[in-house]
C-alpha cells in the first residue's frame, strides 16, 4: 500500500488515533519523535485554554518494535485528558439523560451543512469531529513522514507571515523559517511578531478573532519527485490538496504564487546555471516545482487561513429547535490559531513528500530504499557534466 493516514476520534472523544500506511520496514521510531511536533502544534499566542488542559504524546499501538519499524501499519493514539468531564456528553454507550441537543449553527464553520447533509438534530454530533482537534493525529501522522524524509536530508520547517495586518515579505519569512520557533507567532522577525501579538490582543479584547498566512519550506528534495505524465501523480496539486484541507485554510500559493499573474515570464522563471560544475538555479520563484516535479530547489507552499469561526462576539444565527433567529452557539477558542496551523502545514507537506517520495524510491524496507536513493542520486550528479545523462 501507498503511504497514506487516515484519523478517527472526536475532539471531547476518549482520543484522536491516526493509522499510518505503508511505511518501510527498518526505520528508526520513538515516540519522542513524534511528541515533539504535537507539543509545537499546541504553543502559539492566541491560542485558546483547551491548550492548559492537553498534553498531547501518543502511544504506538502497532507497527513499531523496539524503536524500529516492522513494515505494517502504524497506529498511534493521542489521549484526550479533557475527556473526564465530558464522559456523560461524549460517551459511545446510551446514557439514560441524554444532554440537550445544540440548534445553532456557527456562520463560516461545518455546522448548518453537516446537520444538513448527516440528517441530525443535534450539532454536537457534527462539531466535535469537525473541530481542528482532529489535526493532533494529522501531526503525529506527519512526525512519522518527517522521520522517514529525514533520514535522507530533507529538512521541513515553517512560518507565520502575517496575522490580521502585520505582516513581513513571504520570501523574508520563507528563508527565515528556521527561526520561527523562537517566536510566540512563529514569526522569524522580532519586531513583526510583536505587532502580531499586539494584533492579537485588539481581536481578544473586541472578544474576536485572527487569521493569517503561512509559509512551509521543504529542504532536501532531490528533483524528479512527482511526475508530468498524469494529473493525479502532479506533485504540486496534491499539495494544494493536502495543505487546503486543513481547517480554515482558504487559499494555497506555490512559490511567488498568484504574484506570477503580474509579472513577465523572464521575472517569472528560474533560470538553469551551472554552479562549481554542476546545474543548479538562478532563483526559487516557482517555489521547487516545475511541471508538476520537483527540481532539486527547496519546496514552498504557503496558505492563507480565515479566522476561526467560534469567538466570544457571537453572530447572528437561525435556532434550527425554534425556527427563529439567534446568536450562534459558542465553545472554548482561540483568538487566532495561525502558528499552529503552520505546524499543520508541516505535517501535510511531509506527508506528502514521503507518499511521493517512496513512489520513486520504493517501500519495502529502508535498505533497499537507500541503496535505490543513492544510486539515482549518483546518476542526476552526472547530468550536465560532460554531457554526461
Amino acid at each position: 500500500m501507498n503511504f497514506s493516514f487516515s484519523t478517527a476520534g472526536e475532539s471531547h472523544g476518549p482520543g484522536e488515533v491516526a493509522i499510518v500506511h505503508g511505511v518501510p520496514a527498518g526505520l528508526g521510531i520513538l515516540a519522542e519523535d513524534v511528541n515533539t511536533d504535537l507539543a509545537r502544534r499546541q504553543q502559539g499566542y492566541g491560542r485558546g485554554g483547551r491548550q492548559k488542559i492537553e498534553t498531547d504524546e501518543i502511544e504506538f499501538l502497532g507497527g513499531v518494535r523496539h524503536g524500529r519499524t516492522l513494515g505494517s501499519p502504524i497506529a498511534m493514539l493521542v489521549r484526550n485528558a479533557d475527556y473526564a468531564s465530558w464522559e456523560h456528553r461524549m460517551n459511545p454507550a446510551p446514557v439514560e439523560d441524554p444532554p440537550e441537543a445544540i440548534t445553532l449553527p456557527r456562520p463560516g464553520h461545518a455546522d448548518l451543512a453537516g446537520m444538513q447533509k448527516y440528517a441530525t438534530d443535534d450539532l454536537r454530533n457534527i462539531l466535535e469531529r469537525s473541530s481542528a482537534r482532529e489535526t493532533t493525529a494529522r501531526v503525529a501522522a506527519g512526525g512519522v513522514a518527517r522521520k522517514l524524509l529525514a533520514e535522507f536530508g530533507i529538512r521541513i520547517n515553517s512560518a507565520v507571515y502575517r496575522i490580521g495586518k502585520a505582516a513581513m515579505e513571504k520570501e523574508a519569512a520563507a528563508l527565515g523559517v528556521a527561526k520561527a520557533d523562537s517566536s510566540e507567532v512563529r514569526c522569524p522577525d522580532p519586531d513583526v511578531s510583536e505587532k502580531m501579538k499586539a494584533e492579537i490582543d485588539e481581536a481578544r479584547y473586541a472578544r474576536d478573532a485572527l487569521g493569517g498566512e503561512f509559509v512551509v519550506v521543504a529542504e532536501g528534495c532531490p528533483p524528479g519527485l512527482g511526475s508530468y505524465v498524469d494529473w493525479r501523480d502532479k506533485l504540486d496539486a496534491k499539495l494544494a490538496a493536502a495543505v487546503m484541507s486543513i481547517n480554515a485554510l482558504k487559499g494555497v500559493e506555490v512559490g511567488m504564487g498568484f504574484e506570477v499573474a503580474k509579472r513577465r515570464s523572464s521575472e517569472v522563471q528560474d533560470e538553469i546555471v551551472l554552479e562549481d560544475g554542476s546545474i543548479a538555479r538562478a532563483s526559487n520563484r516557482l517555489g521547487g516545482l516545475e511541471g508538476g516535479m520537483t527540481n532539486g530547489e527547496p519546496v514552498v507552499v504557503s496558505a492563507a487561513m480565515k479566522p476561526i469561526s467560534t469567538i466570544s462576539k457571537q453572530l447572528r444565527t437561525v435556532d434550527l429547535a425554534k425556527g427563529e433567529e439567534a446568536k450562534a452557539f459558542k465553545e472554548r477558542a482561540d483568538s487566532c490559531a495561525v502558528p499552529a496551523a503552520a505546524v499543520i502545514g508541516e505535517a501535510m507537506v511531509a506527508i506528502v513528500l514521503a507518499e511521493t517520495f517512496l513512489d520513486k524510491f520504493g517501500s519495502d524496507n529502508m535498505t533497499d530504499i537507500r541503496a535505490s536513493y543513492d544510486a539515482y542520486m549518483e546518476r542526476i550528479s552526472r547530468i550536465g557534466k560532460s554531457g554526461g545523462s
